[in-house]
């Protein structure tokens, strides 16, 4: 299978998989010796219909059925074969339009606002994962009392999110302590990931201990307890009910089954996780997402956030015949203008 294939093959692989995406059955020789994109003998289509079968890249699901590609050869086509272009003007007009008045919500928002929009535009499933808050860029940290002992923690990441923390502490500190605390904190912890915060507050505490400075000590103590620990990112799940219409899910266990899967969590962030460490867009199909549940079903993904440091992942999740010459240019967009949106927050 790891030879390449001639422009006729590549052409009916294409006409083959073109016309599956648009129908959802198995397609027969006699219909692609049809099309005006194609002229070859009927015949010749059989041959060569039969020969990418022994390739691995169409299959036939019964002997008197017609062909539909598999994975492999989906795969081969959009990476080989499929011209993609840029999402044309008015289909990015309509996005932007649908985050207009949103950019300054918060970020968790922002990202459900996302979903939504890459529902809607792409009429499959949409996941969005949230900044994971290991990852996350301190920008400013704010205590204020509440009554002796009860302190709220304000921590804003530069990204726009906010997280909001109630802490106990010395029954004795004030407001006055509490806003000296925050200086000195802001100006020591700025511009360092939620890890890279937990890392300098440890060595500032080991020098504390050396130079005896029981304001300082304070101030670090409380910081350290107003971090979050171990909590990881979250993801937004929007247009499950896309699915609803597709042929390939009238089972109904089958569609029990993906739903089930949309329900595990972390199972999926683990996925748009994935998208972190490639650039681009992402094509993950079948097994490949190692989810189960979504066996047979294709995901499209992209990172948002800095190239060297992304902040999440977003994408759609559909049947393995969906459009991906319209799918791919809308899942690149969305990522780009949540990029800019949420990196305008600097």
């Amino acid at each position: 299978m790891a030879k390449g294939l001639s422009e006729r093959e590549k052409l009916i692989l294409s006409a083959v998989i073109a016309t599956y995406i648009s129908d959802a059955e198995p397609v027969g020789s006699r219909t692609i010796s049809k099309l005006k994109s194609v002229n070859v003998s009927p015949a010749t289509i059989r041959n060569v219909m039969s020969d990418l079968e022994e390739m691995g890249y169409l299959t036939q699901p019964h002997v008197s059925a017609g062909r539909v590609p598999t994975p492999q050869g989906i795969r081969f086509y959009v990476e080989s074969i499929l011209e993609v272009r840029e999402l044309d003007e008015r289909a990015k007009a309509r996005i932007r339009a649908g985050f207009q008045g949103r950019q300054e919500l918060e970020v968790r928002e922002v990202l459900k606002t996302t979903g939504r929009l890459l529902s809607s535009t792409s009429q499959q499933a949409a996941l969005v994962s949230a900044p994971n808050p290991e990852q996350e860029v301190f920008r400013r940290m704010e205590f204020v009392l509440l009554r002796p002992g009860l302190i709220l923690v304000v921590l804003v990441a530069r990204s726009g999110g906010v997280q909001n923390r109630i802490i106990e502490a010395e029954a004795e500190l004030g407001q006055e302590d509490l806003d000296k605390f925050t200086r000195y904190l802001n100006e020591l912890l700025a511009d360092l990931t939620l890890n890279e915060v937990r890392e300098r507050l440890e060595r500032e505490m080991a020098r504390e201990k050396v130079r005896f400075d029981r304001v300082l000590g304070r101030a670090l103590r409380l910081g350290q307890q107003a971090l979050p620990w171990g909590e990881s990112g979250d993801v937004f799940v929007e247009g499950r009910t896309n699915l609803l219409g597709a042929p390939e899910f009238s089972d109904v266990a089958r569609l029990k089954a993906i739903f089930q899967a949309f329900e595990e969590r972390s199972t999926l962030l683990r996925l748009l996780e994935r998208s972190l460490s490639a650039p681009g867009v992402q094509i993950l199909m079948g097994a490949e997402a190692e989810v189960a549940g979504l066996e047979g079903l294709t995901a499209v993904t992209a990172s948002y956030g800095g190239e060297a440091q992304p902040a999440g992942a977003l994408g759609v999740i559909g049947p393995a015949r969906m459009d991906y010459s319209k799918i791919i240019p809308i899942v690149d967009y969305t990522a780009r203008l949540v990029s800019q949106i949420l990196g305008s927050r600097d």
